[in-house]
């Protein structure tokens, strides 16, 4: 999750920015630069590595001008070098961006084509070169810059300033956060509140598909149709220590629509789509190997782990155990010689999972952990730390260290898989390629949020509710009826969609709202023949699916999906059930980010 800045002013931009990238380092430290317009001419300076590089670069080569735009960087696309830092310039422009374009290698053949000449491997030095053909072809900047959207596909923030233009500066928002800060005679742009700390605390959050025009002295927002609107001013209470809530009414909201731009971020540091590979970190055993993987994790990253069974046994044909961390060791497990357990924990710090990470070395096997925090006791204990890049997740209730542990454990099914044989390069790449999509089909979900609200507050008066699903479908069911437990605090299980007759289905009545979550294709005649049990029985279906036509005429109700992938399937009807569990917490005005009895990181047995 990279960190943005853009100053617009009337003082030198260098010293300013930099202190505003100290704030946003949580978000990405692979490298930091900055760019100015001094003379109307860009420069530039980069570092790999934490800002201090950059800081010390700049005190040797310092870097003047009122006009800039900054960038810390968590790698994606490229390895975390000079050459692949932000800014990316040419002789025309500077652009600094937050998340992914998934269309970039379309883009990069045709900018190829007309003989452009690429610096680094980065999806954002595409912007750069498009915006300078726009340009270099005679457009208008605004005009450039609208026809260089229209060409993006992905999840991304964009900041952008153009040679010449002293008292110019444009930002754009498609499934990434960009702030708008208003100055006195500056005006500034920023990936969040934290950014924009001690310059301004009158922000404008983009919406999607928003993209702004700024000067000193004033802005101009359009739409996705290139429409003027008018956005709120709010007022930032935000210090320079604290983590801000943005224009969302809660953390875990927040944290929801982080997804799209998180889980590309993920994705990036796991997936070289130039070459259509994966890439582990320095592996300290051979997964050709591995003979059999043990799971293990608690709560919602215990369905995750369920969830990578269904990849990993279908697509590594590699057997797997799935294990309850609290109850893992107590059950004295039967380890397989050179086995592989692997501990999924956002915090790094959960005691049980760490209890059970020491048991699992204790009987020789091989220990990998998958991580939000890379200085956790887990990551600190494990032989390989596969980190999920999901950045500070606030909200107890979690979302986004889900989507970003599926990611992972996604790329490392495929990894698993490769090594074993089972998959050869080209589905490798096929692989790669579905996993792209992600980002980009997750922001396209959170786009109409209003219909899950709608049926939220529908089903948010009901005393019981039921999730079901089959197949990898079930562990979402279960996490879609967790979620709904923990912040709204109405009772909802998660069951296998072909077990609801052999017990639960005495549940059912017309009180009783089922989600029902069931991709067309694979199992989902067998859960629609489920689910028209349940209606037979005046159950509320709702149907999370991108099938026509649904269930039936007198259905509840249906959230459209997208059609995707088996891969990423689940990671994007993650996003549904989330979205309902929250809107109806907040019908029923619950705590949504702080519920009651929980905490976010369980330290005690």
């Amino acid at each position: 999750m990279c960190g943005i800045i853009g100053i617009l002013g009337s003082n030198p931009a260098v010293p300013r920015m930099l202190e505003s990238l100290k704030r946003l380092e949580y978000r990405g430290y692979d490298s930091a630069g900055v760019a100015t317009l001094d003379g109307g001419k860009i420069d530039r300076r980069r570092a790999p590595g934490k800002l201090e590089a950059l800081t010390s670069a700049l005190a040797q080569d310092p870097l003047p001008g009122n006009v800039g735009i900054g960038h810390t960087r968590w790698a994606t696309h490229g390895e975390p070098t000079e050459a692949n830092a932000h800014p990316h310039a040419t002789d025309k422009v500077a652009i600094v961006h937050n998340g992914i374009i998934e269309n970039f290698k379309a883009l990069k053949d045709s900018l190829l084509a007309d003989g452009a000449v690429f610096e680094g491997e980065t999806d954002t030095e595409v912007v750069a070169r498009l915006l300078t053909r726009e340009l270099n072809n005679g457009a208008a900047p605004r005009e450039a810059f609208q026809a260089t959207l229209a060409q993006l596909e992905g999840a991304f923030a964009l900041c952008v300033m153009i040679a010449g233009e002293e008292n110019l500066m444009f930002g754009a928002r498609e499934g990434s956060p960009l702030v708008v800060g208003l100055g006195t005679g500056e005006n500034y742009l920023g990936s969040d509140a934290m950014a924009l700390a001690g310059l301004s605390n009158r922000l404008i959050y983009l919406e999607e598909g928003d993209w702004v025009e700024l000067s000193r002295d004033d802005y101009q927002i359009f739409d996705r149709a290139n429409q003027l609107v008018a956005r709120p001013v709010s007022i930032s209470q935000v210090a320079a220590t604290m983590i801000d809530k943005g224009n969302h009414r809660h953390f875990m909201q927040k944290e929801i629509y982080e997804q799209p731009t998180v889980v590309a971020q993920t994705l990036g540091r796991y997936l070289d789509p130039n070459a259509g590979t994966v890439r582990l970190p320095g592996m300290p055993f051979d997964l050709a190997d591995i003979p059999k993987v043990t799971l293990v994790a608690c709560g919602t990253s215990f369905y995750a782990a369920q969830v990578a069974r269904y990849w990993i046994e279908k697509i590594a044909r590699v057997p797997v155990e799935v294990d309850i961390a609290s109850e893992f060791r107590y059950r004295d497990p039967v380890y397989a010689d050179g086995g592989l357990a692997l501990f999924i924990s956002q915090s790094g710090e959960t005691m049980d999972t760490l209890a059970a990470l020491r048991h699992a070395k204790e009987g020789g096997q091989h220990v990998a952990s998958i991580v939000n925090v890379l200085g956790s006791t887990m990551a600190r204990e494990s032989d390989l730390v596969l980190p999920m890049h999901a950045g500070p997740e606030v909200g107890v209730a979690s979302t986004k260290a889900f989507t970003c542990s599926l990611s992972v454990l996604a790329s490392f099914t495929i990894a698993l898989a490769e090594a074993k044989g089972q998959i050869d390069a080209e589905a490798v790449s096929g692989y790669v390629n579905e996993l792209e999509r992600a980002p980009a089909l997750m922001a396209k979900i959170l786009a109409n949020d209003e219909e899950i609200e709608a049926i939220a507050r529908d089903i948010a008066t009901a005393q019981d509710i039921l999730f079901v699903g089959r197949g990898i479908y079930f562990p979402i069911a279960m996490e879609g009826a967790l979620k709904l437990k923990e912040i709204s605090y109405i009772h909802a299980e998660g069951y296998a969609a072909g077990e609801l007759k052999h017990g639960p289905i005495a549940l059912i009545d017309e009180h009783v709202p089922v989600i029902g979550i069931a991709p067309n294709g694979g199992l989902s005649e067998k859960t629609v023949s489920n689910l028209q049990e349940i209606m037979a029985r005046k159950g509320k279906v709702v149907l999370l699916s991108d099938m026509e036509g649904g269930v039936a005429d007198d259905m509840y109700a249906q959230f459209k999906m997208p059609s995707a992938g088996d891969l990423i399937t689940p990671i994007l009807y993650a996003l549904p059930v989330q979205l309902l569990s929250y809107y109806a917490a907040v019908e029923k005005g619950t705590d949504v980010d702080m519920p009651r009895n929980l905490a976010k990181s369980v330290t005690v047995e």
